[in-house]
């Protein structure tokens, strides 16, 4: 037991923590952290109700060797019929894009989307193509030989704008379901997913009510391109009006603070509006995981969606 955590370590090296969250009545964090600081295992257990939770399907303009593509989602939303305020929120990469079998597993986050529903929100996680149940090839800028993903921008940037397509089908999608709100509809993400929603409301600026961007960018910054590739990407989101909320984590393996704020200046000074926050994910965790503690940014969210006139 440290700082009140209980912590073990098991013969992989992956590092075991379990912690009550703090002001609640009994709901228990815990995650695995690998010893490269790759978050293996993290979530919540919680005896409060559980969000309605279903999987659709949507469809898209694209092929597959000719066959119709669609795209798995993944929905959590209140009881009742609607219309609900919506996020639609987009999951990252695969760590170094180097392990197919990861590619089929299916991304939600159980307690952002909790906190959106106990709101009244709607919240979609849509699945980009050849991820989870999706249909389609997993091409989001991998080496010619498909080892891992690529730090050159010319194969890393066609492959974020591939992402946005996913995104534009997806989006249209949702837009058109009768049980969402589609005039109070915030885009959001985590890391690749962060960055592609930034960038695709750069370029749908009446589309979204809101932008939130959990630890967005595209290649980590040991990538020596990465300022060519996330950089230059997030200057397209300046194009949206309303102020996006950026929210980053210290000890991030992937993106050093001073990377994402830099990223975050040259937004700005590109005509972007929005608020830069950075939170301490604890001990032994890493800052790429945030999302799934919501005790540290719900009074940065909350600000945020008062400010949006969405609470």
């Amino acid at each position: 037991f440290a700082d009140d955590e209980l912590r073990a370590k098991v013969s992989t090296g992956t590092a075991l923590s379990f912690r009550i969250r703090p002001g609640s009545s009994g709901v228990m964090e815990f995650a695995g952290i690998a010893p490269d600081g790759t978050v293996r295992v993290a979530g919540v257990l919680s005896q409060s109700p559980a969000p309605v939770k279903t999987t659709d399907r949507i469809p898209t303009p694209f092929l597959d060797n000719g066959r119709p593509v669609t795209l798995e989602v993944v929905i959590y939303k209140p009881a009742g019929n609607g219309p609900f305020p919506a996020l639609m929120f987009n999951h990252g990469s695969t760590g170094s894009g180097d392990n197919s079998a990861s590619f089929v597993s299916t991304w939600a986050s159980a307690s952002l989307a909790k906190f959106f529903v106990d709101k009244g929100w709607l919240v979609a996680f849509p699945q980009r193509r050849g991820r989870g149940k999706s249909d389609g090839l997993h091409d989001e800028g991998f080496e010619a030989n498909r080892s891992r993903y690529s730090c050159d921008p010319a194969l890393s940037i066609p492959g974020l704008e591939r992402a946005l397509s996913d995104l534009d089908a997806a989006a249209s999608y949702l837009a058109t379901r009768p049980d969402l709100d589609s005039k109070r509809m915030l885009i959001g993400g985590q890391s690749r997913g962060g960055i592609a929603s930034s960038v695709y409301a750069g370029t749908q600026p009446a589309q979204f009510a809101g932008v939130v961007n959990f630890v967005g960018g595209w290649v980590g910054d040991g990538c020596r391109s990465a300022e060519a590739v996330n950089t230059v990407s997030l200057r397209r989101a300046a194009a949206f009006a309303p102020p996006m909320l950026w929210l980053y984590g210290e000890s991030d393996p992937f993106y050093k603070i001073s990377h994402s704020k830099s990223n975050f200046d040259a937004f700005i000074q590109s005509g972007g509006k929005g608020d830069f926050k950075v939170f301490d994910a604890g001990r032994g965790r890493s800052g790429h995981g945030i999302v799934s503690q919501p005790e540290l940014w719900r009074s940065a969210m909350d600000d945020s969606l008062r400010r949006l006139a969405l609470q």
